[in-house]
């Protein structure tokens, strides 16, 4: 029986498990998770009003509940097990951690309160245990940075009603908060041309439908070019033209590089250079930064320009990557499953059983340390207990603390 040990229990390391069990009958996988709670960017990462791109759950569900997959919650990498002993104990050690660090800007005020990387606000929207810190309460005028499906993420669910979020599993206390905020206009600002925008149609067509906030297009912005997004964006413009305003207002800004954030003890404006010479400041309370994202080291492995160094998944001899971990924040979900399958046949095909212990060993090591780990069956009862405490236009209540979800484990034991 060769053992591998899979560091992260989002999609990419999902994906792998289902790729190396598939390749490797003899194979046994433990999928480690520093939370207790498996699924990483699906559960926290994507938008909580986009419930059909979260359904995928039930397809990565199944593969930690198979025979010969164990899921390993509550276990981090570095804290409650180093990453040598895991080598020690395992044929091969796969990371799978993702890229969870926001990128930064360098620029002059990035550390002043209200400006946020697009992590830290969507995973506190999101109920994430790292990011529960809310941003400002009276913000009047907000500036997301990014001309990416996240910035739209981000601008959608700062101007849903909070009807609109019918059905949703964003966090109760992060919607009534939004819901108190003082809102009039949220800029999003690229600094590439419209033509070059990385937004889809169906994600940038989106905010067209909403309840009370219009979308429009600054003035002077150049909306050059045959897209469907440009389509959309031109549709924009039209529309403004027949409406009457709507109490919150989105507006796109095209070639706009960002220069400093403004303020003395927290965020008031957000000054951008033009592209052709000059600068533009727009007033802002809140500014949201969607420039991409970076993994952080697992234990003593170090990433190097946000991912770990690599040769086609290859990190040293019975060390491998995957996922964003290994390529940087690029894809979609499916793309981890079309890697996966290539990192997976080069694992198996170079990996051999060394006879080492595998799962035993490493539920022996953290019994000794006291560590408490959450197995498949430990998560599902937390997944029972969030659907069960969700208000009935909810689909789901996370809970927001690691001693809240092993606490849901005991209660339901």
């Amino acid at each position: 029986m060769r053992h591998f040990a899979i560091v992260g229990s989002g999609p990419a390391g999902c994906y792998l498990a289902d790729q190396l069990q598939r390749l490797a009958a003899d194979a046994k996988i433990d999928v480690i998770e520093r939370l207790p709670v498996p699924f990483g960017l699906v559960r926290y990462g994507v938008a909580p009003d986009h419930q059909s791109t979260k359904a995928v759950v039930r397809v990565l569900d199944k593969v930690l509940g198979r025979d010969r997959i164990n899921f390993v919650g509550n276990v981090e990498v570095g804290r409650d097990v180093s990453l040598d002993e895991l080598l020690r104990l395992y044929d091969a050690v796969v990371v799978a951690t993702g890229a969870p660090l926001d990128r930064r800007l360098g620029i002059a005020g990035e550390s002043l309160p209200g400006v946020l990387g697009s992590g830290a606000f969507v995973g506190w929207y999101n109920a994430h245990p790292d990011w529960r810190a809310a941003p400002p309460a009276a913000v009047r005028s907000a500036v997301v940075i990014g001309n990416g499906n996240v910035a739209i993420d981000v601008v959608r669910i700062l101007a849903k009603e909070a009807a609109e979020m019918a059905g949703s599993d964003i966090d109760p206390a992060a919607q009534a908060h939004l819901a108190a905020l003082p809102i009039a206009e949220i800029h999003i600002v690229g600094r590439r041309g419209a033509a070059d925008a990385k937004f889809t149609q169906h994600e940038l067509a989106e905010l067209g439908t909403l309840a009370r906030a219009r979308a429009s297009v600054a003035e002077g912005a150049t909306l050059a070019g045959d897209t469907p997004e440009l389509d959309v964006l031109r549709g924009f413009v039209a529309a403004n033209a027949a409406r009457e305003p709507a109490p919150v207002s989105i507006v796109f800004h095209f070639g706009l590089t960002p220069a400093a954030f403004v303020g003395e003890s927290a965020l008031e404006a957000v000054r951008f250079s033009r592209a052709g010479g000059g600068t533009v400041e727009l007033p802002a309370q809140l500014a949201v930064t969607c420039i991409g994202y970076e993994s952080v080291a697992c234990d003593r492995l170090a990433p190097s320009s946000g991912r770990f160094a690599n040769e086609d998944g290859r990190i040293d001899e019975g060390l491998y990557v995957t996922g964003w971990a290994k390529r940087g924040p690029s894809g979609t979900i499916p793309t981890n499953r079309s890697e996966a399958q290539q990192v997976a046949k080069r694992v198996a095909a170079e990996t051999v059983d060394h006879g080492r212990a595998g799962a035993e060993g490493l539920a022996a090591l953290l019994a000794e340390r006291g560590v408490r780990r959450v197995g498949h069956p430990g998560w599902r009862s937390i997944d029972a207990a969030e659907q069960a405490r969700a208000p009935a236009d909810r689909c789901r209540h996370k809970f927001d603390t690691v001693a809240a979800m092993l606490a849901a484990i005991a209660d339901r034991s």
